[in-house]
């Protein structure tokens, strides 16, 4: 979802571009896609939860009684549904298309206020044990029942960038596969570089969380365990916004462990550009990619699925 929500620890299920399905090919012909495009298909088309119901809540504070990104763990849960968010929070769940700042404002150019300030509660119940990419699927037909939403997918070109190896075959050295670091809450979990190594910037201790932290000196850390480089492209592209969007196109595959460390610039200072200049601060973001994880952005030319809506209206409660 939006930069604005995150905290000094960010739980995954609060960035939207956890499993993104905008598919991106550049113009040498790389297309770089976390998750096919037909999930929709595959999980099995049109669904419908069997009772629901929508009220505006004047409680301002998200909330989801399970997390939606689809690196997280899920339990079948007696296909019970509740959570406390905006319409255009439940579109993005519902066709697992999360939004960068950029894109949700030209999403809702054109549609009302409420439709991103409202926050409403839904409850909803489905027999058995549904996935999540199948009440993905009925929370598309609960906004097309009660909200009359309509939308629909269109190509664009647009400039993107990709983030890719500094060196092939290369990481640095605060990326690297997870297998080789401290299994998911063992003790040594947040050390640097295993058991053996001196703890002194750790990675974050849990498994599956993004966490960010501000540091003295106007520094910052983002670090994640157990997570695909997806991810961790998702996670770069909203706390660190240069201008465009940002797909992973490193070729790595599997999960990893990774922080990084730079020395943050005010809101719209941060301009992409190949150069690296440096400040008393410390290093740059993308100075930072480069020594610390290995990897660069280059700016490309590529074609970006786009979501539009065609029509919604204001769901009345019941």
């Amino acid at each position: 979802m939006r930069a604005d929500k995150f905290t000094l620890a960010i739980n995954l299920a609060f960035i939207a571009a956890i499993s993104p399905l905008r598919a991106q090919t550049t113009d040498d012909g790389v297309t770089s896609s976390a998750r096919a495009t037909d999930w929709q298909t595959a999980t099995g088309g049109k669904m419908s939860f069997d009772v629901a119901s929508i009220r505006v809540s004047p409680d301002a504070i998200h909330t989801m009684n399970f997390r939606w990104d689809d690196e997280a763990p899920f339990t079948p849960n007696g296909g019970y549904f509740f959570a406390r968010n905006s319409l255009v929070d439940y579109i993005e769940f519902a066709y697992d298309f999360p939004l960068t700042d950029d894109e949700e404002n030209a999403l809702l150019a054109h549609q009302p206020k409420w439709v991103r300030e409202d926050n409403f509660v839904i409850q909803a119940r489905a027999a058995g044990n549904p996935t999540r990419d199948q009440m993905r699927l009925m929370m598309q037909s609960l906004l097309a029942e009660r909200c009359k939403l309509a939308v629909h997918f269109e190509p664009r070109k647009e400039t993107v960038l990709a983030l890719t190896l500094n060196a092939p075959g290369k990481t640095g050295p605060d990326l690297r596969p997870h297998s080789e670091g401290a299994p998911c809450g063992s003790p040594e979990a947040g050390s640097a570089g295993g058991p053996t190594h001196k703890v002194i910037k750790p990675f974050p201790f849990k498994c599956g969380f993004l966490d960010l932290m501000d540091l003295p000196n106007h520094q910052r850390r983002l670090g994640a365990r157990n997570v695909s480089m997806g991810i961790i492209a998702s996670g770069i592209e909203r706390v660190e916004w240069l201008g465009h969007p940002l797909v992973d196109q490193t070729g790595l595959s599997g999960k990893y462990d990774f922080k990084v460390e730079w020395a943050s610039v005010p809101t719209g200072a941060a301009p992409f550009t190949n150069d690296d200049p440096s400040d008393s601060g410390g290093p740059t973001f993308q100075k930072a990619l480069k020594d610390q994880l290995g990897l660069k952005l280059v700016k490309r030319q590529a074609s970006v699925r786009v979501l539009i809506i065609d029509h919604v209206e204001k769901p009345s409660e019941n």
